[in-house]
């Protein structure tokens, strides 16, 4: 694991706001407000208000930001919730790595491998030509708003010590198998030292009743909150499912948005069937601790995620509970900034099983055989794809309505 030195800052992001959804102008222009976002951060154009976009205005709208943004801007906000699809690639996956017409042909195979997996650097762009995205999705203007302004406010809120602890629930999904192939990646329960969190491993039947939760990671096809979660500011969750960044459900599972309405700050779903890679999908380890060190809540998710080009990551960008404030940098007043998020040994990139033989590849709805195993590799460095692996995940029932 990486020591991170500093953070993406307002001054990195450019803002995108489509001009022919109500929705995108209307958050946009707050976003811009609550980050103070100078003119030049922002690009106005009209683009087309479905689910996905085509090749042709995919590479219309990647045009026109390298234009309007240059080499200046590091990582980018999307002001809205759909688009978010460019055929089988998600649009942030399509507009950092660039769009792969291949994996749409088996959306289930390893993907392009990305260099920002648990990397250093805060200046992606300028150090490995990747701009990694968020948009700013929510279920309604309002809603966004509230998850903007969460997002502000998380800023430095959990860096300095005599706060209360805070919680990361790793839950457990064992009627699901398919899907709690993260459980694999789980670190051991109890504090992160001299931190101030707690990581507990439990059932998700205890979800509803966490209490001032940092992060939750879990895997299941329909989450079924009872209403909003206890989050602190900044608060990331997320969940292993097939359609989880396909935010308008036509597939009858949870997506990411239910996450956001919960009153969490980030969260990740994939926009086609991804299989249970796990290089698709958070690394729980690398999430928690680049954030720990003070990253931005768009840092530590794409920092995450090895394959990223099915992943659609939403939420407010530059949420970063854990990074500093500027006045305890140079006064270090009491309260005292905490001590850096504690060492880690090298983390291990998740590699899958081998794949089923062709010819006898799992019947629909079949459930693997076992969990793949995770194998070592260097700290930072980006994974090499093993030429096959991953199992189609069950698919979600549908919710009255529909399809």
């Amino acid at each position: 694991m990486p020591r991170i030195e500093g953070r993406l800052q307002a001054a990195n992001i450019g803002l995108v706001i489509n001009t022919a959804d109500p929705y995108s102008v209307a958050v946009g222009e707050h976003y811009i407000r609550r980050r103070g976002l100078k003119p030049a951060q922002v690009l106005r154009l009209a683009l087309p208000t479905g689910t996905t976009i085509t090749r042709d205005e995919f590479e219309h709208l990647r045009g026109r930001i390298d234009l309007r943004f240059g080499r200046r801007v590091q990582a980018l906000a999307l002001a809205w919730t759909q688009p978010y699809a460019v055929d089988c690639n998600s649009i942030s996956g399509a507009l950092a790595l660039g769009f792969d017409a291949a994996l749409c042909e088996n959306s289930c195979k390893p993907s392009r491998p990305s260099r920002y997996f648990n990397a250093s650097t805060t200046q992606p762009y300028t150090d490995l030509g990747i701009r990694p995205s968020m948009l700013l999705a929510a279920p309604s203007v309002a809603a966004a708003m509230a998850l903007i302004d969460r997002g502000a406010l998380s800023d430095g809120s959990l860096a300095l010590r005599g706060r209360d602890p805070v919680s990361v629930l790793l839950l457990l999904n064992n009627a699901d198998p398919a899907r709690n192939v993260r459980s694999n990646l789980y670190p051991p329960a109890g504090p992160v030292p001299g931190m101030g969190v707690t990581l507990r491993v439990e059932p998700t039947l205890v979800l509803p009743a966490g209490k001032r939760m940092l992060m939750v990671s879990t895997g299941a096809a329909r989450l079924d909150f009872p209403g909003p979660l206890d989050w602190v500011p900044g608060g990331l969750g997320d969940h292993l499912t097939s359609y989880g960044g396909a935010l308008d459900p036509w597939h009858g599972q949870s997506t990411a948005l239910e996450w956001i309405a919960s009153g969490a700050t980030a969260s990740h779903g994939t926009v086609s069937e991804p299989c249970n890679h796990l290089q698709k999908f958070p690394h729980p380890q690398v999430l928690l601790l680049h954030y720990l060190q003070g990253s931005t809540a768009l840092e530590a998710y794409w920092k995450s995620v090895a394959w990223p080009q099915q992943a659609l990551f939403i939420g407010e960008p530059l949420a970063a509970p854990f990074a500093v404030p500027d006045w305890a940098k140079q006064a270090a007043p009491t309260p005292a900034p905490l001590p850096p998020a504690p060492a880690a040994s090298p983390v291990t990139p998740p590699v899958p099983s081998p794949a089923t033989p062709p010819g006898n590849a799992p019947e629909p709805g079949a459930l693997p055989s076992s969990a793949p195993a995770p194998s070592p590799a260097a700290p930072g460095a980006s994974p090499t794809a093993p030429s096959s692996g991953g199992t189609p995940l069950p698919a979600g029932k549908p919710s009255p309505g529909q399809g």
